[in-house]
C-alpha cells in the first residue's frame, strides 16, 4: 500500500515547540516587545504554526515577499502564489531591529509565538495589489484591505510557536495537517479529494462532490474555510451546522468534514494555487477547483475581476510542481424529467427541463420568507439558514444619516425614531452625533483621526444593535466616505441592513440656519477644521436616499425614510 502524499516541499513544517522549551520561551518573552495580532494575522500564524503553510517557517522576509509578488516564487525558486506577511505600525517598527524578538499575542494578550526579526521594510502596497490580485480597484476586498486595514511596515522572520490560537467552537472538527494525515493513515485513505467552500452546501454541491470523488476514485474531504472569507458571507457557525447536516447525506466512511482556519484573500487564480498547496499539506491528493474559484465578484465598473476559468488554467499550468491533481468543477443542474441532478453538459436542453435557482434568487426567497424547493436545498439546511437570516421584516437594520452641520439630519432622525417606536415591534436606538460625543467619545478632539474613531465607535454600537434585531439610527456628520464604508461593513457583517441617508441640504442653507453659531465662528477663524468651511465633506455617491430639507418639512422627510424602509422590506407600514 502506498504512503500518503508527502507535504509540499517534502516536510511538514510544524513550528510548535515542545512544552518545556515553550515554557522557557514564554518566560523570556516577558521582556520582548509585544504585537497584538489582527484577525488575519491570527489565521496566518495558525497555518504557519501547524504546517498548513509548509514550507514556510515564518512570516516572509523581503526577498521572499518580492519574489512572490512579482513571480509567484520564493527566493529559493519554490512556487508560492500569496504573500504571507506581518504588517505593523510605523511606531512599533521603530522599536525593532534585525535580530530583535517579538512576542506575538492574541487580542486578549495571550502569547502565541515569538518572531525573530530578519527584515523590516515598507512595501509598495499598490504594486502588491496590482501584481497579486491583478487590480488596484478597491472593489476587490483584498485591495480594500491593503489600503484601509493593513499597516504600512512589514516585518519578516522565523516563528517559534508556543501554542495555537484558542478556539472554543467545533473543536472536534479543527484538525491540524498532522492530525488529519493521521486520520487518513488510520482509515486507509490514500486518495483524497478536497472540496473548498466558503458557502453553505445545497443538493447541487453534494451531487458535484459525489461525482468528483467517483471520478477521482477517492474519498472526499469537505474542507470549508472558517477563518476570514468575503465580507457579507454566511458566518461560519451557521455554515458548519449546515455542513454537519449535509455530512449525513454521504455513505458512511466515505466522507470527512474538517475546518480550515484560513484568511482568504479572494485572489482568484493565485488563490486557487495556494489552496492546492495547503490541501496537499493536509494530505489531499486532489482538489476540486470551481468556476471562478475564490473570485471576489465584480469591479467598480460592474465587470468580473477574473475570468470563469482563469483559476483552473493557472492550477493546470503548475500541476507538476503542485503535485496535487485538479478536479474541475462541473455545474450540476436539476433535470425535471430525471427527478435528479446531472452535469449540465450531459443534458439535452431541447428535450429536458433544467431547473435552477440562482444565488440571487435564493437570497431573495430567504429574505422574503418564501419557500425553497426540496430539490434545491435540504430542508434541515434551509432551516439552519433561516435561523441566521430571517426575513427582512425580522432583521435588524441601521439608518445612517450623514450631512453637514445644520442640515436637519438629527431632527429627521428623531422623527423617524418616534415613528418606529410608535409602531412598536422592534427596539429602536438613536445614536445622535452630539449625544455620542458626550457619552461615548468625550475624550476625543476634532482631528481627522479622532473624528474617524468617533464614527467607528458609532458603527460598532450600531452593528451590535443590528445583530440583535434592533433598529439603530445614527446621525453624525461623518464627512469621509471611507469611514462611512467601514461602518457599512461592520453592520452588514452583523447580518443586518444598512441604509445610508444623505441629508443633502446645501451649505448656504445650513449657514443661514446656524442655530449653534458654529459657522460664524468657523468663518471668523475661531474654529478650525470645520466641515464645509475649511475641511471637506465627501458627498455620498449612491445613498439609499437623498433628502434636501430646504423646502421639505420634517414630517415629509421622515415619511420618505419610512417608505424607503418599507420598500426594502424591513418594516410593514400597514
Amino acid at each position: 500500500m502506498t504512503d500518503l502524499i508527502p507535504p509540499y516541499g517534502g516536510t511538514l513544517k510544524d513550528l510548535r515547540l515542545d512544552d518545556t522549551t515553550a515554557q522557557a520561551r514564554r518566560t523570556a518573552a516577558a521582556d520582548y516587545p509585544s504585537w497584538d495580532l489582527t484577525d488575519r494575522q491570527l489565521c496566518d500564524l495558525e497555518l504557519l504554526a501547524n504546517g498548513g503553510f509548509s514550507p514556510l517557517e515564518g512570516f516572509m522576509g523581503q526577498a521572499d515577499y518580492e519574489g512572490v509578488v512579482n513571480d509567484m516564487r520564493l527566493a529559493d525558486g519554490t512556487l508560492w502564489p500569496m504573500p504571507v506577511t506581518l504588517d505593523v505600525s510605523e511606531a512599533f517598527a521603530e522599536t525593532l531591529g534585525a535580530g530583535a524578538r517579538v512576542a506575538l499575542r492574541d487580542p486578549e494578550g495571550v502569547i502565541l509565538a515569538i518572531l525573530t526579526v530578519d527584515d523590516i521594510w515598507r512595501p509598495d502596497r499598490e504594486h502588491e495589489a496590482e501584481q497579486v490580485f491583478g487590480t488596484r480597484d478597491a472593489a476587490h476586498p483584498a485591495v480594500y484591505w491593503l489600503r484601509e486595514h493593513s499597516h504600512p511596515v512589514y516585518v519578516g522572520g522565523r516563528v517559534e510557536a508556543l501554542d495555537l490560537p484558542g478556539h472554543y467552537d467545533f473543536t472536534h472538527l479543527r484538525l491540524t495537517p498532522a492530525e488529519l494525515r493521521e486520520r487518513f493513515r488510520r482509515d486507509g485513505w490514500r486518495r483524497v479529494v478536497a472540496f473548498q467552500t466558503r458557502n453553505p452546501m445545497h443538493r447541487a454541491h453534494v451531487e458535484l462532490t459525489f461525482l468528483a470523488a467517483r471520478q477521482a476514485e477517492a474519498n472526499l474531504l469537505i474542507h470549508p474555510v472558517v477563518g476570514m472569507t468575503k465580507p457579507g458571507d454566511v458566518d461560519h457557525y451557521s455554515r458548519v451546522r449546515c455542513y454537519e447536516h449535509v455530512l449525513h447525506k454521504y455513505p458512511e466512511q466515505t466522507t470527512a468534514l474538517s475546518l480550515l482556519p484560513l484568511a482568504m484573500r479572494m485572489g482568484g487564480p493565485r488563490e486557487a494555487v495556494w489552496h492546492a498547496i495547503i490541501r496537499r499539506n493536509y494530505g489531499c491528493t486532489h482538489l476540486i477547483v470551481g468556476r471562478d474559484h475564490a473570485g471576489p465578484g465584480k469591479d467598480s465598473n460592474g465587470e468580473e475581476l477574473y475570468g470563469p476559468y482563469d483559476a483552473q488554467d493557472m492550477v493546470t499550468r503548475h500541476a507538476d510542481e503542485l503535485g496535487i491533481q485538479m478536479v474541475p468543477f462541473r455545474m450540476m443542474v436539476y433535470v425535471q424529467e430525471r427527478a435528479g441532478y446531472a452535469p449540465i453538459d450531459e443534458v439535452d436542453e431541447a428535450t429536458e427541463t433544467v431547473m435552477n435557482i440562482s444565488g440571487t434568487e435564493f437570497r431573495r426567497r430567504m429574505r422574503e420568507g418564501l419557500e425553497i424547493p426540496d430539490w434545491f436545498g435540504y430542508p434541515e439546511v434551509v432551516e439552519e439558514l433561516r435561523k441566521t437570516y430571517p426575513p427582512r421584516a425580522r432583521q435588524g437594520f441601521t439608518l445612517f444619516f450623514t450631512g453637514l452641520s445644520g442640515s436637519g439630519k438629527s431632527t429627521i432622525a428623531n422623527a423617524v425614531m418616534v415613528k418606529l417606536m410608535e409602531r412598536g415591534g422592534r427596539p429602536v436606538t438613536l445614536l445622535d452625533g452630539d449625544r455620542v460625543r458626550k457619552h461615548l467619545s468625550s475624550e476625543l478632539g476634532f482631528s481627522k483621526a479622532h473624528r474617524d474613531l468617533n464614527i467607528r465607535r458609532i458603527g460598532f454600537v450600531a452593528s451590535e444593535i443590528t445583530r440583535n434585531g434592533g433598529a439603530a439610527i445614527c446621525a453624525p456628520i461623518a464627512p469621509y466616505a471611507a469611514t462611512r464604508d467601514a461602518v457599512r461593513e461592520m453592520v452588514e457583517s452583523a447580518n443586518g441592513g444598512f441604509l445610508e441617508i444623505h441629508v443633502a441640504t446645501p451649505l448656504e442653507e445650513c449657514e443661514r440656519r446656524d442655530r449653534k453659531g458654529l459657522y460664524a465662528q468657523a468663518r471668523a477663524g475661531r474654529i478650525t477644521g470645520f466641515t464645509g468651511i475649511d475641511d471637506p465633506y465627501e458627498v455620498p455617491e449612491s445613498p439609499a436616499l437623498r433628502i434636501d430639507t430646504t423646502d421639505c418639512s420634517v414630517e415629509e422627510a421622515a415619511q420618505q425614510v419610512l417608505l424607503k424602509i418599507e420598500a426594502m422590506g424591513f418594516i410593514d407600514l400597514e
